[in-house]
């Protein structure tokens, strides 16, 4: 008996550690995982998308995984980042529209906060509860409030810039939104930066202090990297700018073409794909000469900014390789929304600040203290070949290029052509962790479910497509609206850039949305619009108000909940200055 009894044990602590040498190998197998977000880049703007611009570390990527070239965000950053996060659309997960162009009378309606609401949770906050080690650096945009920074969100290290953007060379706005930038680091405000700072450089110098701060800890990393590179104001290193001297001289039209037809011969989009001219392009040979070389130094900083970007990456992919770590690494690449096509110059009360705050001149564009843009016709041709760009919902705004690398079993140097989603992505980073979204549970609390479905059938050959093509898929932003329904897309624009009408496209035929299929196809043409208004009750979608202009509206937010109660803070100290001294005169008199 007692042999036996040993028997049986000795099987049980051969079966518990064999239990336990799976768990390990299992651990040690989940890949490490780095999320590169760039801001305001053009479907176009990366060479493995057609671009002309320098991008050898993210070409290499693709190189070795699978391009999207029919991916999906919101047409403005702070929206695409809470989905990002959480898998959740922007009107349940709190971001239906940004701070800075939220019309007040839809401030603090249910979804529309502003920030992450307390009804999601965070893809960081699940893989840091499996064992991942979590990490964030860059640009935020989620949220100032304690329970929306980093640490609370699932993230183990973090240095971030919280703002929408901000200068790339020091510590100041880069409009007249806010009166100073907010940072914060492990949760606790930064107030200074190092002497040497450009954004990129140091985004990706506390990545890899992150990483290396737990290396040899037998545990995976997820690395969520989102750099200011292109958001404006566009700045480089000079030797980074000056690399493109020339490039552009032949203007924005020849540059939109050149980009088409790289697309094609890529084989990104089809041969025939058409593209619209938009009336917001200038025509090249009606400018001046003095005004064709300022306009083409403009793009030669914005392609700079790109190039110095791409090799940051390339200095974080050294370190991965030396450091052992590369081989067991997953990347993902993709832009927040099309190219920035706005001008605060052209707003009197942002020219008087920029003139007030930054040089313009064109010799010292992209330096530290000048201020550079590329305007809509540029916009446009770095969203070759597709129409509109950033804020509206062509694609021009919602295409943006994916390239995602080192799946293990996934095919190298692919192109796949079906639609994919923002939403998608963070179901797939659970699914490369071998993890599952919760269930509408999380530690005891409902949570919204992740809409999103994992990319990692496709990604693997297991599957055409991640979408069942009469699945709607909606989005709206500031009145800019979609359904996706698999190849067919129902869209709205409102003014300048659209017609505040619905029209209907094959955007994986016509991807340049030149041919409205409106007529062909009336019943899908309604259909798509009853999917739409299911879409906006569902996920309690608000009307914008009557005569709502984005531009204005930036100007409003930020007179109304930054400048005035800045203001007020001295009148009322002022007042109860003047109150305390008449009721103090009145006490003397009563006195005496």
């Amino acid at each position: 008996m007692k042999s036996r009894a040993r028997w049986r044990l000795g099987c049980l602590a051969m079966a518990t550690l064999a239990l336990v040498g799976n768990l390990t190998q299992a651990a040690e197998k989940r890949p490490n995982i780095i999320l590169l977000l760039a801001d305001d880049w053009g479907f176009s703007d990366v060479g493995a998308f057609g671009g002309e611009i320098a991008t050898p570390n993210l070409d290499a990527l693709a190189a070795q995984g699978t391009r999207f070239a029919n991916f999906h965000v919101a047409a403005s950053c702070a929206p695409t980042r809470s989905m990002l996060m959480t898998g959740v659309d922007n009107h349940r997960n709190g971001v239906g529209n940004m701070p800075e162009t939220i019309p007040l009378s839809h401030e603090g309606q249910p979804g529309y906060e502003g920030v992450l609401n307390d009804r999601v949770v965070t893809v960081a906050s699940l893989l840091r509860d499996s064992g991942y080690h979590t990490y964030v650096s860059g640009k935020w945009h989620l949220g100032h409030e304690p329970r929306n920074l980093p640490p609370a969100r699932g993230f183990e290290r973090s240095l971030i810039q919280a703002d929408s953007g901000s200068d790339n060379w020091e510590m100041r706005p880069y409009l007249m939104l806010k009166p100073q930038v907010a940072w914060y680091e492990e949760g606790k405000t930064l107030t200074s930066l190092p002497a040497d700072y450009y954004s990129s450089t140091f985004f990706i110098n506390k990545a890899i202090e992150h990483i290396e701060s737990n290396r040899g800890s037998q545990q995976p990393f997820f690395s969520y990297i989102a750099f200011q590179a292109n958001h404006i104001p566009l700045q480089a290193p000079r030797a980074f700018i000056d690399k493109y001297r020339g490039q552009y001289d032949a203007g924005w039209h020849v540059l939109r073409q050149q980009r088409r037809q790289r697309a094609i011969d890529l084989g990104l989009i089809g041969k025939e794909a058409a593209m619209v001219e938009m009336a917001s392009t200038t025509d090249w040979d009606a400018l001046s000469e003095s005004e064709q070389a300022y306009e083409a130094r403009r793009m030669e900083v914005y392609a700079g900014m790109a190039d110095a970007m791409d090799h940051e990456v390339g200095r974080l992919v050294d370190y991965l390789r030396k450091s052992g770590q590369y081989d067991n690494t997953v990347f993902l690449f993709l832009s927040d929304n099309g190219a920035e096509a706005s001008d605060p110059y052209a707003v009197r009360s942002g020219q008087l600040w920029l003139d007030w705050q930054y040089d313009r001149s064109l010799e010292r564009l992209g330096s530290k203290g000048a201020y550079a843009i590329i305007g809509p016709s540029w916009a446009s041709a770095a969203a070759s070949p597709l129409s509109t760009y950033k804020f509206y919902a062509g694609e021009g705004g919602l295409r943006v290029p994916l390239i995602i690398a080192g799946v293990a079993g996934a095919a190298t140097n692919q192109i796949q052509h079906s639609f994919a989603h923002v939403t998608d992505l963070a179901p797939t980073l659970l699914a490369l962790a071998g993890l599952q979204p919760p269930a509408g549970q999380y530690q005891g609390r409902q949570v919204e479910p992740m809409i999103g479905r994992s990319l990692l059938g496709v990604l693997q050959g297991q599957t055409p497509s991640t979408h069942p093509p009469e699945q709607p898929i909606g989005y709206e932003l500031s009145g800019n609206a979609v359904i996706f329904k698999g190849d067919y897309k129902l869209v709205k624009n409102i003014p300048p850039v659209g017609d505040d009408r619905w029209h209907l496209y094959d955007i994986r035929q016509d991807p340049g949305e030149v041919h409205d299929l409106q007529q062909q196809m009336p019943e899908r043409f309604i259909a798509m619009q009853a999917d739409y208004a299911a879409y906006a009750d569902a996920n309690g979608v608000l009307p914008m108000p009557a005569g709502y202009d984005p531009i204005s509206q930036v100007q409003i937010n930020a007179l109304v909940n930054v400048f005035l109660p800045l203001l007020l803070k001295p009148a009322l100290l002022l007042a109860a200055l003047i109150a305390g001294g008449v009721w103090y005169r009145r006490r003397r008199r009563r006195q005496s």
